[in-house]
């Protein structure tokens, strides 16, 4: 399941974010809504989760220099309606 942590504390969520491509994402992005999961499970499993170096997904696309995934991950956060303080206290 993509909600679990591998190596490193990472989730399949956070990987996809850091390598691509786009698809990936948007696939388990997918599945985590046929999965039914709530808006606060989306949020604290997949958008807010770190790694074992407290990189959260976000963190990892912007860091590798993935702006289309930024740009998705922003419209997955505007669609959990994340408030700009819960993205601030991720820094």
């Amino acid at each position: 399941m993509y909600l679990s942590k591998v190596e490193f504390g990472q989730t399949a969520w956070q990987m996809a974010a850091k390598r691509g491509p786009i698809e990936v994402i948007e696939k388990l992005w997918d599945w985590a809504k046929d999965l039914q999961l709530t808006p606060e499970e989306l949020k604290n499993q997949l958008w807010l989760s770190k790694d074992s170096s407290g990189m959260t997904a976000w963190h990892n696309a912007a860091t590798v220099g993935h702006i289309e995934l930024v740009q998705k991950l922003w419209k997955f956060a505007k669609e959990l309606q994340l408030k700009p303080e819960e993205l601030m206290n991720d820094l």
